[in-house]
């Protein structure tokens, strides 16, 4: 390609050695730099911020004029930590989108917010200190101090990353006025009767000692527990059994679980009603067990035996049977239908213990069963568990135990290691347990449908996520939004100290919310209950005395905190954003707590569009860690390691591009190989513009430019190529694929301009009159392009757009590029019959050229030959001599001199290399087809090389050409 040869030349590419025609050559000048690297570019970066007025940029574009807003609602990144490269793809995708609607003259909201509460940041503000003798306005202000910091970091690394918005203004989930909000959203709920309080199992966290909600958990694929078989004798015998029981003897029901210490808690057994069950007799003893049909087999390759079916019955058969359970003499427990017992593993019969279970509390929930918790908030086994128990881990020494007494008493089956998936703490990456526990909750079951709903509205990108949304949706029975933690918002509740009611209604809530906004929610541990609760909201609560109410103690959860922030942040008038755009771990988290919260307020969806990325994760396709030693710092990247050689300073625009030149939709991946690639992608697209530049020098477009009708018709080609490439990135960048912008971008530098129009026109620009039309044209073109390639790489690379703009000439002094739109494209350069007249010439090139096997065409002289007819005209108009070494047919086809025929003469010279071909005119829609043969003969040429121009078109080696002649001087 040219770009290559220019490079390879010291830049030009063009040998002019001494002589008294160098001077008269138009050679390319710019103060534009080919390359820019270390701390130059560092530098460079940094003063193209302050010039062009990136951090005023937000605030300009929302005072200007503008009928469309546009708004990016920023899911907030927590503030526990500094920022890492995760940020740097969700930031820059977000802020490409964002400056692509600026440039198109919309008003862009968007307010960059911070997820500020929560667990991890309470922990490692504390640290090893822990909890032990702080009170919870202690713990607070060390929590706030820690996410202050992580907060200012990553604020400054997005600010250099490029990432436009008012910095000053953002918004902050600790916030009063944020939490006034939220408050305000949890009264609305509440008062409809879908926030409530109740005692039901959730997920607990011993090693954090708190409630987690779904979207808090890590499931780890690896864990390992200890499975076992164990049998519980039927003590009454469903009647269609009476009869194998009566020849056979006793019968034991087989279960297995991965969670042997849940059977002390054991209240039922389950089966599934439509299913086939069997008893079966062990072939190395006389045991009977009942099991499910489907899992016989299998049990008998594990159990090591033949195991011979005695009677087979439905599920709905085995209704009436109670087992005696295996741990406690005299516990009876019955054999209930559920629809929740799996087929596919075990034993198709499910220990059932309502206290440690979701599927088994509903199941005692439909038959009344007992709900009993035997274990603590540390994990342990309480008193009610019995001596045997009490203190030991569940999860530990306490499990090993309920196994030993299952062997005891004759009920272990068999015992195996089971590696299976497992829900942990994220925070701490301990394992989780379920336990009962009263905890304020949100009632999903009475959301659901009206979420789904709303979500059939939205625009998902990509559409494959829409069933991962729906199915996190229906695994969610209720939500747990209460916290036993300090740093969080609290539950604006008061309990009544002897019954334990909790008083909390739109008054109470009202009062709490209005001094949330006054003096944030610390107020609620600063000040006297009085204050909290005064006579008059007590008066309209239609409550008691003040001295009988306490003040509640839990925290809202965080998804809670950030899944509201559509009402905080949004403006009012329709709080509902064009689009939100988050990594793939939210279709659980902020996707779904945003849906939720706002379909039970406003009744619809808080976003019109959905854009899920995938994680980033090493060249090797690894998750980062410090453990593997892979983690990738974006500062490091923007401003190197310690050993250049290694980690070289790639400034913020190669971060960008790696971001935009991803596929952000499936897993993405970062190392030297990368950013090595952006590198070098973006100092090949700095030649292309340095070209462009260079021959731009002296040019004025605003009093030079050449209207587009007296163009050459290969100028006005590139126009029309340049309108189609404006409408395709326009495309791109709305259906939020970056990554297609690049290609598109490369494509057409590569293939439109650097191989076909620039190795063209370099004739014209260099040895045509400065001023005349036929150089004006090819610079006015040149502008064009130059302008359009600009603005379309501007949403990705502010930094080397506008460092361009500022070498480009034409413009008013202090404009900058994203204070002068988008890309401007006319419909006058839309020409149907050109393109035909073009491409026609090009594939008459292209035959020509595969003849001489990749010799110089300019050494060779061309006569085509076409029939009369379209394609004749065609090629007709480009040459209007039939013989010229100065026509724009002979420009296209980059020959020393071409003809243009009727016939080949008969009297063909005995070198000419003859190739022939075809090419399909179709105007106006098909109704205008015809399909032309032409031939081309090329002939070396005897013409010499000029010394001016280096083209064969000279009578002599010593003299110029005719053309030369008249604008060497």
């Amino acid at each position: 390609s040219l770009i290559g040869k220019l490079l390879e030349c010291g830049f030009w590419g063009v040998a002019f050695g001494p002589g008294q025609y160098r001077d008269s050559v138009l050679l390319p000048r710019t103060e534009f730099p080919s390359n820019l690297s270390g701390q130059k570019l560092l530098e460079r970066e940094m003063e193209i911020q302050r010039e062009c007025g990136f951090a005023e940029l937000y605030a300009w574009q929302r005072d200007r004029k503008s009928k469309k807003e546009y708004c990016l609602h920023d899911g907030p990144p927590y503030a526990n930590g500094d920022p890492h490269v995760g940020h740097a793809l969700n930031k820059i995708l977000k802020d490409i989108r964002n400056r692509f609607e600026m440039l198109r003259g919309r008003h862009i909201h968007y307010v960059p917010g911070w997820d500020c509460h929560g667990l991890p940041i309470e922990l490692k503000a504390l640290g090893e200190l822990g909890t032990s003798g702080l009170s919870p306005l202690q713990v607070r202000q060390k929590a706030r101090v820690f996410a202050e910091g992580a907060i200012a970091r990553q604020r400054a690394a997005f600010q250099r990353w490029g990432v436009m918005a008012d910095w000053d203004n953002c918004y902050y989930t600790f916030d009063g006025s944020y939490e006034a909000a939220q408050l305000k959203v949890f009264q609305d709920m509440h008062s409809k009767g879908l926030i409530y309080q109740d005692y039901k199992p959730v997920f607990w966290s011993p090693s954090t000692r708190t409630a987690l909600a779904e979207a808090e958990l890590e499931y780890n694929p690896q864990h390992t527990s200890k499975a076992i078989y164990a049998t519980f004798a039927l003590s009454t015998v469903p009647p269609e059994m009476a009869d194998i029981a009566g020849k056979l003897g006793s019968i034991s029901v087989l279960v297995w679980t991965t969670q042997p210490w849940t059977i002390p808690a054991n209240q039922a057994v389950c089966f599934m009603p439509n299913a086939q069950y069997s008893v079966v007799k062990r072939a190395d003893g006389s045991q009977l067990l009942l099991v499910a049909t489907d899992r016989v087999a299998s049990l008998a390759t594990l159990l090591g035996t033949e195991l011979e079916s005695v009677g087979t019955f439905t599920g709905a058969q085995l209704e009436g049977g109670v087992c005696c359970h295996p741990t406690i003499p005299g516990k009876d427990v019955p054999l209930l239908p559920a629809n929740h017992v799996n087929m596919g593993k075990g034993t198709g019969l499910v220990h059932t213990a309502p206290a440690h279970g979701m599927e088994d509390f509903t199941v005692a929930s439909d038959f009344n069963l007992p709900v009993e918790c035997l274990v603590d908030e540390d994990g342990q086994f309480t008193e009610l568990a019995g001596p045997e128990l009490q203190g030991q881990r569940v999860m530990a020494e306490g499990n090993d135990t309920v196994i030993s007494m299952l062997k005891a008493a004759g009920a272990l089956v068999k015992e195996e290691a089971c590696v299976h998936s497992y829900p942990y703490d994220w925070r701490s990456k301990q394992p989780v347990l379920i336990r009962p526990s009263k905890q304020w909750f949100i009632n999903i079951a009475g959301l659901k449908d009206k979420a789904k709903e709303a979500l059939a509205k939205v625009r998902v990108i990509p559409e494959s996520a829409r069933g991962s949304l729906l199915a996190h949706l229906d695994r969610r029975p209720y939500w747990c939004i209460s916290r036993q933690r300090s740093w969080g918002v609290p539950i604006p509740v008061f309990y009544h100290k002897e019954t334990g009611e909790p008083l909390i209604n739109r008054h109470t809530v009202s009062h709490v919310a209005q001094l949330f906004s006054e003096k944030g929610s610390d107020c609620w541990w600063e000040l006297p209950l009085g204050s909290l609760l005064p006579p008059e909201v007590l008066q309209k609560s239609k409550a008691g005395d003040l001295t009988e109410y306490e003040r509640g103690e839990d925290v809202l959860d965080i998804w809670f905190d950030s899944g509201t922030s559509w009402a905080a942040v949004l403006e009012e008038a329709n709080r509902r954003a064009d689009v939100y755009v988050e990594g793939k771990d939210q279709i659980g988290g902020w996707f779904q707590s945003s849906l939720l919260t706002s379909v039970a307020v406003q009744k619809k969806a808080p976003y019109k569009a959905l854009v899920i990325h995938d994680f980033v994760v090493s060249e090797k396709g690894d998750k980062m860690s410090k453990s593997l030693g892979n983690i990738v710092d974006p500062d490091t990247v923007i401003n190197g390691g310690e050993d250049p050689s290694l980690s070289p300073p790639y400034g913020a625009d190669v971060l960008r591009w790696w971001v935009a030149k991803s596929n952000v939709f499936s897993e993405v991946q970062i190392g030297p190989a990368a950013l090595t690639s952006a590198r070098d992608n973006i100092s090949k697209l700095r030649a292309t513009l340095k070209f462009m530049l260079g021959n731009l020098r002296g040019f004025d477009p605003r009093t030079q430019a050449v209207d587009p009708k007296e163009m050459h018709y290969i100028d006005q080609y590139l126009l029309h190529l340049l309108r189609n490439y404006s409408m395709k990135m326009t495309d791109a960048y709305n259906d939020f694929d970056a990554g297609r912008a690049t290609r598109l971008l490369q494509g057409f530098i590569t293939r439109d301009l650097s191989s076909f129009y620039f190795s063209i026109i370099k004739d014209r620009l260099y040895c045509d009159p400065e001023n005349s039309l036929a150089r004006r044209s090819c610079q006015t073109v040149l502008a064009e392009v130059l302008d359009g390639v600009t603005r379309s790489i501007a949403p990705i690379l502010p930094h080397l757009a506008e460092e361009v703009y500022i070498h480009t000439p034409g413009h008013e002094g202090g404009c900058t590029l994203f204070r002068s739109g988008w890309i401007k494209s006319s419909p006058v350069w839309r020409r149907p019959g050109l393109e035909e007249a073009v491409e026609g010439a090009c594939a008459i090139r292209d035959s020509f050229l595969s003849s001489i096997h990749g010799r110089s065409a300019a050494e060779y002289e061309l006569i085509i030959e076409i029939e009369p007819g379209l394609l004749f005209e065609l090629m007709e108009s480009l040459q209007e001599e039939p013989t010229s070494s100065y026509s724009q047919l002979t420009e296209l086809m980059m020959s020393s001199r071409t003809t243009l025929t009727n016939a080949l003469p008969r009297d063909m010279n005995a070198d000419a290399l003859i190739s022939q071909g075809n090419f399909l005119i179709n105007l106006e829609g098909g109704v205008i087809r015809e399909d032309s043969a032409y031939q081309v003969a090329a002939v070396p040429t005897s013409m010499a090389r000029c010394p001016r121009c280096r083209r064969y078109t000279s009578e002599s080696p010593d003299c110029p050409c005719s053309r030369c002649q008249k604008n060497g001087n």
